[in-house]
């Protein structure tokens, strides 16, 4: 088909994640970069770890943070999660999106101990002397549940090596 025909399917439309590659991407991946909105205006980005949550991010950080006071301040937030090296094994996902801030410490302590987990290699459980230690952090840090407004997403390697 050629370009100018109404039928033919865009390169857009082609490397677009479907609903499955993005949970899969999601869940695969370790880091996600997210923007919000500095006191300046300028835009304040952080790599973070991350914890997915029925297709969503949520993250767990220090209460007082500079991303904290911008998401208290303006909850809009941009995420993004990008894996490969080579132009053509690009892959990622771009996703704005409200933040939800949660300070109750039953909630705090949950993202806490699924965070620990996801990241600590051969840790099953989180017991004992480390719970209670993991208990009194999340005294001092909240959650953040990142809720989609709108996505973009990649993959490169879908175009067969033709750019």
């Amino acid at each position: 088909m050629e370009a100018s025909d109404p039928g033919a399917v865009s390169k857009r439309d082609r490397i677009t994640l479907t609903a499955d590659e993005q949970r899969e991407l999601i869940e695969s991946e370790r880091v996600v970069v997210v923007a919000s909105l500095g006191t300046r205006g300028w835009p304040h980005l952080m790599p973070l770890w991350y914890v997915p949550r029925a297709g969503e991010i949520w993250i767990y950080t220090y209460a007082k943070s500079q991303k904290v006071r911008n998401l208290e301040r303006d909850p809009r937030a941009t995420l993004m999660i990008e894996t490969g090296h080579q132009y053509g094994e690009l892959r990622g996902a771009m996703i704005e999106a409200e933040a939800e801030i949660h300070r109750e410490l039953d909630d705090v302590f949950a993202v806490a101990e699924e965070l620990t987990l996801r990241y600590a290699a051969g840790l099953e459980a989180i017991e004992g002397d480390a719970r209670e230690g993991l208990k009194a952090q999340a005294r001092k840090r909240i959650a953040v549940r990142f809720k989609a407004v709108r996505e973009a997403s990649w993959d490169h390697r879908k175009l067969g090596g033709a750019y």
